[in-house]
């Protein structure tokens, strides 16, 4: 298992994620946040970058917060 937290950017004009120089991780998403729209592409973003199934990803905090914090299961820490 590994936590990682993410400062989401909603209404972007492309879906990206990016490291960010200090161990945590940048995510622009297309998706608005409007009924957990942005958090369904975050976890399914997190789990097509790491190569995980999407239910290995879950959040953690942060739902209604543009800083994240996800729990991917099957990735050392």
């Amino acid at each position: 298992m590994r936590l990682i937290d993410v400062k989401v950017t909603p209404n972007a004009r492309r879906t990206v994620l990016e490291p960010a120089g200090d161990g945590t991780w940048v995510a622009h998403l297309q998706a608005p946040p409007v009924d957990g729209k942005a958090n369904e592409a975050l976890v399914r973003l997190v789990a097509e970058h790491f190569g995980v199934r999407r239910s290995q990803v879950r959040l953690r905090s942060g739902a209604t917060a543009r800083r994240k914090r996800l729990e991917i299961d099957g990735l050392d820490p």
